[in-house]
């Protein structure tokens, strides 16, 4: 008899486990809040307001990575032993050992693109995949013994898996997604789990300059290695160096703000422990400028130059943001709340040559309070559609400043998630004349 899988929550991530789970010859039942949701011609489904109901009928319970597993076993408390994520299945029926998983608040897909980009300039067959946007059950069957396997992993994914990749890195960590987790202990405990289930033979890669990086990694059995230090790569005198080797300068790395520094060199870090190609890391720093929504230039329009940060939705990001530049800033701040402070975000403000604070969403009263507290009344309501948010921004610069959506928040309420927040923000600065 067929095993019965129920997949709960239909997105990408179900969507290609759904399609995994099939090939395998599961009996499969699609559970979804979404009573509208669109599910395949013969796949059997649960939607609705009832969609976690009487889930201890299945033999195995895959959640989609944003569904908290105590919503489901509030309904179904006897089926923790029965609860597993599409992502630990992967790690346990992937082909390969060559995998290398990356974790931290901020910097995850910059990291994971860099480091599968510098694999495959090495001449590695590379499949990247995870939180970045594509299931890693999409690639599986392309999956060779000799392939390697870049992850980018969230503490959605990896709070209940059970596996973890022979090379795990955490970078900075900061509180984060506390509207999911119960505390920063909940959520740096997700993360460590990524370092939890390795062996001796392992490696634990994390950044020497947070120490919530490196007591998540000593959750490792395995080997531990500091980046942003040496044994690991560092900057020294200005250049990248592992190893006494000088992989390419600062100056020279494309990738705005000196918080990719540490992206890069962690990077470095991981491939280091596969090849030591040099000319491969430097290729490929000194050539990607970054992922969409990540710090991206879009114009310069009456000498004032517009940057899309949509993806930074922390308060930490904005701050890097800010840092990133020195000339004047009006920034557009704001959207709904991850349940952290703003308190540094609103010191930042101040010593980063701030002309204009726009602010929008639920959390702007909020920003604004800390944005006051500081001294700083530069402050303008930025409406609620996409086209006043830039107008106002428009009105606010002068010749010569930058305009910088970087929010330091979550985007709901206003828009769908970062990238339609983005994308509403690229369309209407490609629109201005």
């Amino acid at each position: 008899m067929a095993k019965t899988v129920a997949i709960v929550g239909f997105a990408v991530e179900g969507e290609a486990a759904l399609h995994y789970f099939q090939q395998a010859g599961y009996e499969v039942t699609v559970c979804d809040q979404d009573v509208h949701k669109q599910i395949p011609a013969g796949v059997a489904s649960q939607l609705g307001s009832d969609y976690l109901a009487n889930l201890d009928r299945f033999d195995v319970v895959f959640r989609s990575a944003g569904i908290h597993p105590d919503i489901i076993l509030s309904k179904n408390p006897a089926i923790a032993q029965k609860l597993t994520t599409t992502m630990n299945e992967f790690l346990q029926v992937c082909p390969t050992k060559n995998v290398i998983g990356i974790t931290g608040t901020k910097g995850k897909g910059t990291t994971s693109t860099l480091t599968a980009k510098m694999l495959e300039a090495a001449g590695k067959k590379v499949f990247l995949g995870g939180n970045i946007g594509l299931s890693p059950f999409s690639f599986l069957s392309e999956i060779t013994a000799d392939s390697w396997v870049v992850l980018e992993l969230s503490s959605f994914q990896l709070s209940d898996i059970h596996h973890s990749p022979h090379i795990a890195v955490c970078l900075m960590v900061v509180p984060e997604h506390l509207n999911w987790h119960s505390d920063m202990q909940d959520y740096t405990a997700a993360k460590a789990q990524l370092f939890a289930h390795q062996t001796e033979q392992d490696i634990a890669i994390y950044f020497d300059g947070s120490e919530e990086s490196k007591r998540i990694a000593s959750a490792s059995p395995g080997q531990k290695l500091p980046f942003f230090a040496p044994p690991g790569a560092f900057v020294q005198d200005d250049e990248i160096v592992i190893d006494g080797q000088h992989v390419c300068k600062t100056s020279d790395i494309k990738l705005l703000g000196k918080h990719n520094w540490q992206n890069a060199c962690a990077a470095v870090t991981a491939v280091w422990q596969i090849t030591q190609s040099v000319e491969a890391m430097r290729s490929v720093l000194t050539s990607f400028t970054g992922l969409p929504h990540h710090l991206e230039f879009l114009r310069t329009l009456d000498d004032v130059d517009y940057y899309d940060d949509s993806f930074g939705t922390t308060p930490e990001t904005a701050i890097v943001a800010l840092q990133a530049f020195t000339k004047p800033k009006v920034i557009i701040l704001g959207g709904s709340s991850k349940g952290v402070p703003f308190n540094e975000l609103a010191k930042a403000v101040t010593a980063n040559n701030v002309r204009q604070a726009i602010v929008i969403g639920d959390t702007a009263p909020d920003i604004t309070e800390a944005l006051t507290a500081q001294g700083f009344t530069n402050i303008t309501q930025g409406g609620s559609t996409m086209h006043d948010i830039v107008a106002t921004a428009r009105k606010a610069a002068q010749p010569g400043d930058i305009i910088l959506l970087s929010t330091g928040c979550a985007s709901f309420g206003l828009f769908k998630n970062y990238k339609d927040r983005g994308q509403q923000f690229q369309a209407e600065v490609s629109a201005l004349a």
